[in-house]
């Protein structure tokens, strides 16, 4: 199997200096501000982003020591096959947010609803579309008896090792 790397383009800063206590999905971090440093490098290809109101953030859990292929998610205590879950421990531990753009100056994206460790390698933005991004679903699995648990649900490093 051939090896992928990817060099990061920034640097996610937040308030958030472990992984104790952080929110487990951007929904629930409201007022919660952070900046994303997109080295210099990279600059030009933020060039329009300001004109979006929430952008995804996809980044690398640099926390993560390791995977199993069954995890017990946050917000259950039954074990789930890790790809069923959003648990940060995986094969690639590679991890998505979507967030909110409040403004753009230079190579500093000021933004808010972070989830997201101080320190985290960027690795590419996107801009969040709901045309493209949200779907009607029928069904959410085990989360469909568990997502009411979102609001308080807070990493408790079950997944650092």
């Amino acid at each position: 199997m051939e090896k992928i790397e990817y060099t990061p383009i920034g640097v996610i800063h937040s308030p958030f200096k472990e992984p104790k206590g952080v929110p487990i999905q951007p929904i629930t971090a409201k007022n919660t501000e952070g900046t994303v440093e997109v080295y210099p490098e990279y600059v030009e290809g933020l060039q329009d982003l300001e004109g979006f109101s929430h952008i995804i953030l996809i980044y690398h859990f640099h926390l993560i020591k390791g995977w199993e292929p069954e995890v017990k998610p946050f917000m259950d205590d039954n074990p789930h096959g890790v790809f069923a879950t959003r648990a940060p421990a995986r094969p690639n531990p590679i991890g998505i947010s979507t967030v909110r753009l409040v403004r753009v100056d230079g190579n500093i994206l000021h933004i808010e609803e972070v989830d997201i460790v101080d320190g985290t390698n960027l690795l590419d933005i996107k801009p969040y579309v709901p045309e493209f991004d949200v779907r009607e679903v029928g069904k959410k699995g085990w989360l469909d008896e568990n997502v009411h648990k979102l609001p308080s649900a807070r990493d408790d490093e079950r997944f650092i090792k």
